[in-house]
């Protein structure tokens, strides 16, 4: 074991902080490790900002219970420390008067140390798992163990895991040899040598007198990020604080590790982005020519409102040939259950373009058993259009249909074949044109050209909720629900073909 002087991040403080008394916690290291703002606006925000949980996350947060039930009841019998809760002193000493005790397994136990002023800091790993070895306690020690849903073990949960091993080493006198984690599917060792420097780090961000995240009279700048701010229940409330500003981050391809460079340079604003010039960018940010190019594009699409192509010597980046257009195209669109491996729906819109008819076909497996069959379906369907392309909207479709082929077989027909029908529009369009939007997804591009979902709240997440409840209940509406969202995605994806077209049509005259 490491003694724990050697990992003990430097936070005593004399300075009276800014804000009141708190509780530094692993949901707050977690959530700083994804976003600086969130750990303030946690601490201080007004509760009434916060947008009402999604039904996909209270999914994830029921099958991250689930799972968490699952492997402690691996661990046989537990012993619990017993307190009121939210009293957390009194869980904290109960926790320690187990520790003293020797129990071999400690279920959420409660691990409390003192902080700077004003702070003090509060861990609850799902285990403590007492080991041999010298602490205060005796001849044992515990080291924590936190269980996790995800398949990977992010930076977030090593974060974590390290905040529990320092928290817990200030109880017991002497650090653990690590901090496990169990993920979905194995168990991990955090690398306590690699995580404490940046626990210290991000513990000194967060609590610095006079400049730490939460010693601040305002919350940090905004930034969105899409893949970071989905399920964050401040997000419309940052958002529309980005929206009055005209925030740079707003724009696809200003990433948070961009943002930065981007602002030493004076570049803060849509306008002087797009008077930037690419190679000199390209420079400054490190990376090649072509993104900064395309970065520019985008800041000249939005600050004028309006498409450009994006050209390449004088020469539109697309040809005809990018855009097969056939008397009989397919639109084709996929819908997933994850956490089940879970192909349950191929939608297929037939368009028809010599009669303008559109048939929208609809390859279900109403149960997951029925999973092969859909497949099958599908094959049958598309091979009597052997000649059609098949657009699709990202390369998921082209790679589920790859996996699928080599899981069920493909009924006589050739993989590869079949694959080059496919035609993504989605590089297609991000190819050869900027448009004024926040994002390339497809509601955002849809809705810029004019296309509405039936179901304004439809999306991805939710048709997982909706097919939960389907098997659950039985009840036909969310299956219907399921098939009328899918079509649009269908519907959505020929309209972003068409539009395309008809803007690279002058182009090719």
């Amino acid at each position: 074991m490491v003694s724990s002087s050697s990992y003990s991040p430097a936070l005593s403080s004399t300075a009276e902080p800014t804000h009141r008394f708190i509780w530094f916690t692993d949901d707050m290291l977690f959530h700083y490790q994804r976003c600086r703002r969130r750990v303030y606006l946690d601490s201080y925000g007004d509760p009434a900002l916060k947008d009402p949980p999604s039904d996909y996350f209270v999914k994830l947060r029921q099958d991250s219970a689930d799972h968490r039930q699952r492997i402690l009841a691996e661990f046989g019998t537990l012993s619990r420390p017993t307190h009121e809760r939210d009293d957390w002193d009194t869980a904290a000493r109960a926790t320690l008067q187990l520790m003293q005790a020797g129990a071999e397994t400690i279920y959420r136990g409660t691990l409390v140390a003192d902080g700077p002023e004003g702070v003090r800091f509060r861990s609850r790993p799902d285990v403590l798992m007492r080991q041999e070895g010298e602490s205060w306690l005796g001849n044992w020690y515990y080291v924590p163990f936190n269980i996790k849903m995800g398949k990977k073990a992010k930076p977030e949960y090593q974060l974590v895991a390290a905040y529990s091993a320092y928290v817990l080493a200030e109880m017991q006198g002497v650090w653990p040899e690590t901090s496990w984690l169990q993920l979905k599917e194995k168990r991990r060792a955090v690398d306590l040598e690699r995580y404490v420097p940046k626990l210290q780090a991000a513990l000194d961000d967060c609590l610095t007198d006079g400049g730490g995240i939460l010693n601040l009279p305002q919350p940090p700048e905004v930034f969105i990020s899409r893949s970071r701010c989905d399920m964050c229940p401040w997000l419309s409330h940052c958002y529309q604080e980005a929206i009055a500003q005209n925030h740079l981050s707003l724009l696809p391809g200003v990433t948070m590790a961009r943002y930065p460079v981007l602002e030493s340079l004076g570049i803060t604003t849509v306008e002087s982005l797009a008077m930037a010039k690419p190679y000199q960018l390209a420079s400054d940010l490190n990376v090649e020519w072509p993104v900064t190019e395309k970065m520019i594009f985008q800041a000249q699409a939005n600050w004028q409102g309006t498409a450009i192509a994006r050209l390449h010597t004088n020469t539109f980046r697309l040809s005809p040939q990018d855009l097969p257009t056939t008397e009989i195209e397919l639109y084709f669109d996929i819908e997933a259950a994850p956490d089940k491996d879970l192909i349950y729906l191929h939608g297929v819109l037939v368009v028809n373009n010599s009669t303008q008819e559109k048939t929208f076909h609809a390859l279900l497996a109403e149960s997951p058993e029925y999973e092969e069959t859909a497949w099958f379906e599908f094959l049958a369907l598309v091979d009597s259009y052997p000649n059609s392309p098949i657009y699709h909207f990202c390369p998921y479709e082209a790679q589920t249909v790859r996996r699928l082929g080599q899981l069920y077989g493909m009924a006589g027909m050739d993989v590869e074949k079949l694959l080059a029908r496919f035609v993504d529009i989605h590089k297609r369009v991000v190819d050869a044109v900027a448009l004024p939007v926040e994002s390339y997804a497809l509601k955002h591009l849809a809705r810029w050209m004019g296309f509405e979902w039936r179901d304004q709240e439809a999306n991805g997440a939710q048709s997982i909720c909706w097919y939960d409840d389907w098997l659950t209940t039985g009840d036909r509406t969310y299956l219907n629900t399921i098939l009328r969202y899918n079509e649009d995605d269908c519907q959505a994806t020929y309209r972003v073909k068409d539009w395309l077209v008809k803007f690279a049509q002058p182009f090719w005259e």
